[in-house]
């Protein structure tokens, strides 16, 4: 057995953006945020990831841009690190060691060299205490701070409840029902604390709080939707707050404008919030915002405001209250369908939003789309049944998505729908064909697709409850003559009236297996023959699986028994079993490597391994914590060259898995860690970017352009080509080199410019030689009509009496101008060698 070695389990790709807030630089162009393991640096106009700030071996838990200096940002993590980066290009600068995991920091331009963070106690309890780390100065890349120094001993584990006041003169921090207010200049913290309940039945605990940037006013968000604004809170006997009320359920986040002059305030309901700060009764309303608002933040120059949103998304707002873009990230919530890839996108396909689907591409980390399957408005109703996506699968070659809805209404009563997409060409997404309305009488337990590429029909199978299986089957347009695509059941199948918990179709589609709680049966697609039941020790089947390649004469199974069983098709026999609690037992499609997720002592356990072999390839040990039911192997666009046996199993494919708090983790060797960080520290520019001449300075399709100009002949097409800038060492430097050490913009512009300039002096240089040309073409013309007679009369004289049986080809132009240049020669040199 192959232990873990180099492989670490890792966020890649999925993390969430809405963890923590995120920050806009000081010109309001990049948006910063937390994503698993790494800083993303969005633009704020195009919403593309422009930077992944890689480098933390644990969640990232803050970042803030460093007062001190705009082009920079410092991020906190779990790893016991704080990192300061050049956001701008994506550089590390240093790295300072603490030694404790760090879950939130908060820092004021006027406590220069010093960053707040907050800690845990001790390790298993929530309690939490701020602490201030003095960062040294050092030239050092890796610094070990510390210096530490208690500031609050018992704060909130919400990092939306700790603040700076004033000028940095005071920190805000609430708890339950009480707020604390710590002064720096007098060493003294103030306490406040409200009633659990109001008198009409509010539930007064603090959820959020916010500092006045120009007035000692601290604004504080509540279970029940109210606002309160503190005044007067230097002395605790004399304090006192005003009341805004305009949410109903609790308020999540607080932000005030740079100036002061407006309050930002969100929560559940979806809508943004502007008070006027002088006249607290006038609101400006930004609604249907599309998910639960978690953070808000602005920019230093107030020109935009974002938001945070339950659903992984982030809202750019302009401070005219417009939405101007969109950042949205996977979708995390109650993930009811198997994780998926589509065959054609490549992207992982799951539940998204409610009642719909997302595709979210996972080399490029972004959402590609959603998907609407119920087709119904959503709405936001506690206790509301309505219909959700619970299963879907595609065909081989991803032109067919087979789903599921239901809505269980009543105790007794259950609508569910199963419906067939087509994918659109023209569109380029998917399209109702064909709704089937209670398709089983009794809810569906497993649906499945058959893979096999090289298949002459498509097939869905779908298992329910009612004691029966279904299969599906696509008519062809001749078969429907001319009407388009269309299904219909092609079979039936049951067996001595037990209920089919699980199905799944062979590599090549040949078979189908379909288990009854403790038997499975396998079938022939092409007869629908019953082949051969296999048995097993009692309890229900609960996953079914064929082997792939060399392995696919193999069936494997797990049962509530705590067994996992591999089949031998061809003696239709029990191969081997073994006791383990497998939660997840899954193949991959491109190699013989299957996956067997197993959970014990509150964690779960990865086994690798092949159905042929006795012994697993790779296992790793607590992969985290919790049961994980979803996972799924992706393709690799580019095959891995890993030569290490540990590792080998990766090369094919990727592992994604959803743990149990909805983290999207993989599996990375350190050899691909490494090539992602040199990878991020380079200037990348994506192969979709229009070929502009500013793109082309790169000299990227330098070969491939001076191939094209060999290619081209004739002198009307060297005419039209207009030649472009093509890439040097100095402008490789140039573009690579860190925006903030470059001269200004103007000195660069005006030589950018001059070098796509066609210059005017060779234009009229070529014209005027051409004319000279011209003028020697035309006298050289009239000395051969001068000789033409003669020519005419030797060609015309016969020899030997007869005609020639051939004549001389005509010149070509080049040619002919070839011999006036010949005649031009002075060959008086020659005289010179002939006389004796």
């Amino acid at each position: 057995m192959v232990e873990h070695g180099d492989i670490r389990v890792v966020h890649r790709g999925g993390s969430k953006i809405n963890s923590r807030q995120p920050v806009i630089s000081n010109d309001s162009k990049l948006l910063l945020c937390a994503s698993g393991e790494c800083v993303k640096v969005f633009s704020t106009s195009t919403e593309v990831c422009i930077h992944d700030l890689r480098g933390h071996t644990d969640l990232v838990t803050g970042v803030l841009i460093k007062p001190a200096n705009h082009l920079q940002s410092y991020s906190c993590s779990l790893d016991g690190t704080i990192r300061l980066w050049d956001f701008t290009d994506g550089i590390l600068i240093k790295t300072y060691t603490i030694g404790y995991p760090i879950y939130s920091m908060c820092m004021s331009a006027n406590h220069e060299g010093v960053i707040f963070i907050r800690v845990r106690v001790c390790a298993r309890a929530e309690s939490f205490q701020l602490v201030a780390v003095h960062l040294p100065q050092s030239g050092d890349q890796l610094v070990e701070a510390r210096e530490l120094s208690a500031v609050l001993s018992d704060v909130s584990s919400n990092p939306a409840a700790i603040v700076f006041g004033r000028g940095g003169e005071y920190i805000a921090s609430a708890k339950g029902l009480q707020l604390e207010v710590y002064f720096f200049k007098k060493q003294k913290a103030y306490r406040f604390s409200l009633k659990e309940n109001n008198k009409k039945g509010g539930k007064n605990t603090f959820t959020c709080v916010a500092c006045h940037p120009k007035e000692d006013c601290i604004a504080t968000g509540h279970e029940d939707g109210k606002i309160r604004l503190w005044r007067n809170f230097s002395h605790k006997k004399e304090y006192t707050y005003t009341t805004l009320h305009w949410h109903h359920s609790a308020v999540s986040s607080l932000c005030f404008t740079p100036e002061g002059t407006n309050l930002l305030s969100g929560g559940i309901e979806s809508v943004l919030v502007q008070w006027k700060y002088s006249q607290e009764s006038q609101r400006d309303f930004l609604p249907r915002l599309g998910a639960a608002i978690t953070h808000i933040a602005v920019s230093p120059d107030g020109a935009l405001f974002c938001t945070s949103h339950s659903d992984n998304k982030i809202t750019i707002i302009q401070s005219c209250v417009k939405v101007s873009a969109v950042i949205q990230g996977l979708v995390k919530g109650d993930v009811r369908t198997d994780l998926m890839v589509d065959p054609r996108s490549k992207a992982l396909v799951l539940n998204g939003k409610p009642g719909h689907l997302q595709f979210y591409s996972l080399q490029r980390d972004k959402l590609l789309y959603n998907l609407d399957i119920v087709q119904q408005e959503y709405i936001h109703e506690a206790g509301l049944q309505q219909f959700e996506v619970v299963r879907a699968a595609f065909d081989a070659s991803g032109s067919w998505l087979a789903t599921v809805e239901e809505r269980k209404q009543k105790v007794a009563e259950l609508e569910f729908n199963l419906k067939l997409w087509a994918f659109d060409e023209q569109t380029q997404s998917f399209v109702l064909n064909t709704t089937i309305s209670a398709p089983h009488e009794a809810p569906i337990t497993d649906m499945c697709s058959c893979q096999a590429a090289d298949s002459q029909t498509t097939m869905l199978v779908s298992a329910s409850k009612d004691g029966h299986f279904k299969a599906w089957q696509l008519a062809t347009q001749a078969q429907t003559e001319g009407e388009g695509p269309s299904w219909s059941c092609d079979f039936v199948g049951a067996y001595h009236g037990l209920v089919p918990e699980r199905c799944c179709f062979s590599a090549d589609g040949s078979l189908l297996a379909v288990s009854f709680q403790e038997v499975v049966t396998v079938w022939s697609t092409a007869s629908w023959e019953l082949l051969t039941t296999l048995s097993q020790p009692p309890k229900a089947i609960r996953d079914l699986c064929f082997g792939r390649l060399s392995c696919s004469k193999y069936l494997l199974g797990t049962n509530a028994n705590n067994l996992l069983c591999c089949w031998n098709l061809l003696t239709c026999s029990l191969e081997w079993s073994t006791s383990m609690d497998v939660s997840l037992l899954l193949a991959d499609p491109l190699s013989e490597n299957m996956a067997a997720f197993c959970f014990q002592d509150g964690c779960t356990d990865l086994f690798v391994f092949k159905p042929s072999e006795p012994r697993p390839l790779f296992s790793h040990k607590a992969v985290c914590s919790g049961k994980v039911t979803r996972a799924v192997f992706a393709p690799r666009e580019e095959m891995l060259e890993s030569c290490e046996d540990s590792s080998q199993w990766l090369n094919r494919s990727q592992l994604y898995f959803l743990t149990q708090y909805m983290e999207l983790m993989t599996f990375a060797t350190k050899a691909e860690e490494d090539r992602l960080m040199a990878a991020s520290k380079q200037l990348l520019i994506d192969d979709n970017v229009a070929m502009t001449p500013f793109y082309l300075l790169l000299g990227k399709h330098r070969q491939q352009q001076q191939d094209d100009r060999e290619e081209a002949s004739g002198a009307a097409e060297a005419v039209l080509r207009t030649p472009l800038p093509q890439g040097s060492a100095a402008i490789r430097e140039l573009l690579q080199t860190p925006a903030h050490v470059l001269p200004s913009t103007s000195f660069l512009c005006s030589m950018f410019v001059q070098s796509l300039l066609i210059s005017i002096t060779d234009s009229r240089e070529e014209n005027k030689q051409a004319e000279e040309e011209m003028e020697s073409e035309k006298e050289e013309q009239e000395s051969e009509e001068e000789m033409e007679p003669s020519v005419t009369r030797s060609q015309q004289a016969p020899v030997g009496g007869e005609e020639t049986e051939s004549e001389v080809p005509p010149l070509t132009k080049a040619q002919a101008r070839e011999l006036r240049r010949v005649r031009k020669l002075d060959h008086s040199w020659l005289s010179g060698l002939l006389d004796p």
